[in-house]
């Protein structure tokens, strides 16, 4: 199984399973409704066509494709979890106030706005992609040249979150589970012992995570599979969750610029023919 890998770690991120206008969640690790986003994203798919029976994006590939993609993704830290308390159109005039669903405006004592918006704070991620079927590989190619080269910029679940200084890590990867389970190194400092991490997954794990400390078949569900993305009309299905939590015997890479050259290290290595 052939795929490639990309990371998502910055100031702040922020991935809505269940949002409202008045209050908007953050899941504990990206969703795939944010990760498809993503890419559409980066291959220039606008919004009016991110629905079923759509034409091409920029790039040439429809987002009806996205849809064959999956997504094993590495809890490398899980962050901080922050609240925003956030106002909008208090103190103007009712001309200006906020617009009601009627078309009218909001009277100058009821125009304050409140919503709640909860992020993930010094959170990384290491996510492989791959698809459900071995015979997608333009699909893949498509979509890691995308992010080496996004049509527009890529954001972490909103647009004021945008990615650290290492987005795409490696493309046309043989075993994606192998370098997520024991080689791309991990964003937290070295311990005595090897670390457990958690990985989550829309697809069941491969027979080489049995040795995980939560079984393979643990599941759960998630309302995050897209159906259509549209300004206006976004819609979702449910969809499983798995997640096995295991040792990671690979390197910890720790934090800021330790972390960059462990990173170098490993694609170093890769380049002059190691594994690791």
């Amino acid at each position: 199984m052939t795929g490639f890998l990309f990371q998502l770690g910055g100031p702040m991120q922020s991935w809505g399973e269940h949002s409202e206008f008045g209050d908007r969640d953050t899941t504990a690790h990206p969703t795939r409704s944010g990760l498809i986003g993503l890419i559409a994203s980066a291959l220039g798919i606008t919004r009016d066509r991110a629905h079923p029976g759509a034409g091409p994006g920029a790039a040439g590939v429809r987002f009806d494709d996205l849809a064959r993609l999956r997504f094993t993704i590495r809890v490398d830290r899980p962050g901080v979890r922050l609240r925003d308390y956030h106002t909008v159109g208090g103190g103007l005039p009712r001309h200006r106030t906020v617009p009601t669903a009627s078309g009218t405006r909001r009277s100058a004592e009821a125009a304050t706005v409140v919503t709640h918006r909860h992020y993930l704070a010094d959170a990384v991620f290491t996510v492989a992609v791959t698809t459900q079927d071995a015979d997608h590989e333009e699909l893949l190619t498509a979509c890691d040249a995308a992010l080496r080269r996004p049509h527009w910029p890529p954001h972490m679940g909103r647009r004021s979150c945008p990615p650290g200084a290492v987005l795409l890590l490696r493309t046309a990867v043989d075993d994606p589970y192998t370098e997520l389970f024991d080689r791309v190194p991990l964003a937290r400092p070295a311990s005595h012992t090897p670390p457990t991490v958690q990985y989550t997954s829309d697809t069941p794990f491969p027979p080489g995570a049995a040795d995980a400390v939560v079984p393979p078949g643990a599941v759960t569900v998630l309302n995050d599979d897209p159906v259509r993305l549209t300004a206006r009309d976004r819609r979702y299905r449910q969809r499983p969750a798995y997640t096995v939590v295991r040792p990671f015997t690979g390197p910890c890479g720790g934090y800021g610029t330790d972390y960059l050259s462990a990173l170098d290290t490993y694609l170093n290595g890769l380049r002059d023919g190691g594994t690791s």
